[in-house]
């Protein structure tokens, strides 16, 4: 059986440098490196931002264009206030806003932005999924 559960996510960055900055605007910090790809450590796991050329590489297709695909990474806030924070720090770091948080049909709060390579990023306050002290998100079983 394999584990139910993401260890590593890896972006595909166009430029590493500018990547970099942007999550360093985040409040974010480089864990370690290596040539061409930078990683993150996060909470339970870790998130690493790689050049495209050597990640189409590192993935066994080497000139491969890579795109940023159909995916949202989220960050479940504590609260509405905590969800508006993150917007204000990320539009001041420069992303690119997709929807202002607002009151959604699912009874929350959420925001999205993208990176500087177009990843985007949900930034969400559900009050049905509780939160533990560190951040950690519970889904309640139906």
């Amino acid at each position: 059986m394999t584990p139910q559960r993401v260890t590593l996510i890896t972006l595909g960055v166009a430029d590493l440098s500018v990547a970099r900055a942007f999550y360093a605007a985040l409040g974010w910090t480089v864990t370690a490196e290596q040539p061409g790809v930078a990683f993150y450590q996060m909470d339970g796991m870790g998130l690493g931002l790689f050049g495209l050329e050597d990640l189409a590489k590192d993935q066994g297709r080497a000139g491969a264009a890579l795109g940023t695909g159909a995916i949202t990474l989220a960050q479940n806030m504590a609260d509405r206030a905590a969800v508006d924070a993150a917007w204000d720090r990320a539009m001041q770091a420069g992303a690119v806003a997709l929807k202002a948080p607002e009151e959604v049909f699912w009874g929350g709060y959420s925001g999205y932005y993208a990176d500087p390579d177009g990843h985007v990023w949900e930034l969400a306050h559900n009050p049905f999924w509780p939160l533990d002290d560190a951040g950690r998100l519970t889904i309640p079983k139906t």
